[in-house]
This record gives structure tokens, sequence and C-alpha cells, in this order.
């Protein structure tokens, strides 16, 4: 049986996986309705043309991007799409007007792509001090240093790639607005799965995760208040991505996002719960994170091709999980992870068959 009545719901609405399907963080499951939007728009284009097709469903383009929107905690008119995230955030800093050299500081857990895009453009990157263990953001020791210095902008992993953490946005957004600070929200593995109005300066994000939209489209949203410079020009995207990428944001709002974040923070719980000491593996977040995202630390010794030893094992006996290497989040250390990511159909024995696969591994 599945997690809850919701999950039902969930699964009724999706083609029957052939595996068990563990990885929502790298693409979650789109449903009938989401496919056939974009399949139908392809259709609708080669019958009419793109252009002409584009303007037939003008309409419910402004209906996807204002569904979408609510979401995030933007207007539709602030919100503009690109290829995928990295895309978004390229198109966000290459609209900025910063100086020489801009300073970002960023938690432990920063994406390491984004990484990437912040010293190709010679920005000097300081990461901010933790909490605890696990690696939440401290707000207060924030706090304390906007007293002393200010960056030119703050950008936060709502969720990274590499961990269930959930940083506290909202606290980070509220301290580094009182110093003057805008705040930039890596949404890609939060949109869909965690609340995402957040009072933040921009955002952006993708729709094949949790929001279990299509691949090959992406979003950025800028507030025309921001605390900065910025100005993101739209660019023409996927047409049919944008009618799956509303629909598949709207089947979140019509179940009710709360009741989606609250399932999902449960099954969260359960999944840790059920692979919390088994073997030589160690869960990696507090069970009760408020996430679905669950990383193991696997067994001493346990290098990078091990991970993907035992990733490609689990899929030969139908269990597809992550194999997340160090580069996913190269500030957090050194420990590659095994990313198991449900979504709300999960079925306990899903759960039950991955921790009895794994138990024996490493000894």
């Amino acid at each position: 049986m599945y997690c809850s009545e919701l999950g039902e719901q969930w699964h009724a609405a999706r083609v029957e996986p052939s595996l068990a399907h563990l990885d929502a963080a790298s693409a979650g499951r789109s449903s009938h309705a989401t496919i056939d939007a974009i399949t139908a728009h392809l259709h609708r284009e080669a019958e009419r043309g793109a252009y002409v097709a584009a303007d037939d469903r003008a309409v419910d383009l402004e209906a996807s991007r204002a569904v979408l929107a609510s979401l995030i905690g933007h207007r539709p008119e602030e919100v503009s799409y690109r290829d995928s995230a990295r895309a978004a955030l390229r198109g966000l800093l290459n609209g900025w007007t910063l100086p020489m050299s801009p300073i970002v500081w960023v938690g432990k857990n920063e994406f390491g792509p984004n990484l990437a895009e912040f010293e190709r453009r010679d920005f000097a990157v300081r990461s901010l001090p933790e909490s605890d263990v696990y690696g939440h953001i401290d707000v207060d020791a924030l706090e304390n240093m906007l007293q002393f210095e200010q960056p030119d902008f703050i950008h936060v992993c709502h969720i990274g790639s590499a961990s269930g953490v959930v940083q506290p946005v909202e606290q980070i957004v509220a301290v580094a607005h009182d110093a003057g600070v805008p705040v930039v929200v890596d949404m890609a593995q939060s949109v869909g799965h965690v609340p995402t109005v957040t009072g933040a300066d921009a955002v952006y994000g993708t729709a094949r995760k949790w929001l279990t939209g299509p691949r090959g489209i992406g979003f950025v949203a800028v507030r025309p208040d921001a605390r900065a410079t910025i100005d993101v020009f739209f660019s023409e995207s996927f047409i049919a991505g944008q009618l799956g990428i509303g629909q598949a944001a709207s089947e979140v709002v019509e179940l009710g996002p709360d009741r989606v974040y609250s399932e999902l923070a449960t099954i969260g719980r359960i999944t840790r719960e059920r692979l919390h000491g088994i073997g030589s593996w160690e869960v990696l977040e507090p069970l009760d994170e408020p996430s679905a995202m669950v990383t193991l630390a696997p067994p001493p010794g346990w290098g990078s091709s091990d991970l993907h030893a035992a990733k490609a094992r689990l899929l030969e006996s139908g269990i597809l999980v992550t194999a997340a290497d160090t580069w996913r989040a190269p500030l957090a250390g050194d420990q590659p992870v095994l990313r198991v990511t449900p979504h709300l159909d999960v079925r306990r024995e899903q759960l039950d068959d991955l921790a009895n696969a794994i138990r024996t591994m490493g000894y």
C-alpha cells in the first residue's frame, strides 16, 4: 500500500513505473495530464505552425505562468523561462548590474555548478557558518556578520543536491533585507517539495524534479523592487514545456500545496526511520527534517566508484536512486552519498526492499 490516500491519487494520475522510482530529485514522474499537455501542443505546432499555435494558447500560457508564480510567491509578469535552472542562473547573473569582482555569501550546501558560474565571473565566494552538524545556515551568526560587512548578495540553495537539509530561507531573507542585502534562492530541489514563498529578491528553479514537469524548462523570477538592479530578459523557450510546467504546478495547487509539503515531509521521516542504522549506512539528516530528500553515508572506506557500483546493483534489482558525488556540494566535504528521494506514491515495501538490498553491502 502507499503511504497515504494522497499517494494513491498521485500514483493513479501517472503511468505505472517499471521499477521503484526513488529518484524524484533527479527527475520526477510526470502525470498523464502533463504529458498530454505537452504532446497536444506539439501536434498543434505541426498542424498550425509554431507561432500560430503559441498565439492560439496565449490564455493558457498566461495561466501556466500565473499558477507557477503562485507557488513561488511572485507575480506572473515577474516570471521568465529558460532551458534549465542553470540557464536561469546564467540569465540572472548576466542581467545583473554588479561591481567588479562581486562578493557572494553561500551555504556549504551550495551546488557545485553554481559555484562554477560564480567563479567564471570572478566572484569572491564566502561560505556561511552553520548552526549544527547537519549543515543548516546559522541565521544568528549571519545577522551578526551583516553588522560588520555586507556582500553584494547572498545566494541560498533552499535544498542542496546532496543533502535533504532545508535552509531557513525566510529567516535569511529577513536579516539580509534588514541589512540592505539582496538574496537569490535556488529552488531547483524545493519547488513542489517544500514551501517556496520566501520573499527573496530573485528565485529560480526547474520543472523536472519534485514538481514533476518536463525536462528542458526552468524558470527565474525577479521582484521589481529587488534590492539590486537585475534585468532578466524574456527569452524564447520550450512552449509546450511552458504548458507542461503549468499543468504540473496546477496539480500541486489543486491537491493543496501545504498538504503536499506535509506529506512529503512525512515520507522523508518514514524513509529515514526505515533506513537509519541499516548495516553500515548512516542517515545524514535529522530524522524529522521536513523534506523527502534522504542521504546516506556509505560504509567506511567506500569511495565514489563503490557507491556507483551499489547504485548499479540496486538498479539491477529494480530500485532507482542516485549516487551523489562530491561535485554536487564541494564546500560540504569529500564524502559521496547515496541519495534516496521518494515522491508521494512511494510504497512502504519499496523502502523495505531498499533497506534489505543495502543491509549487507559493505560487509
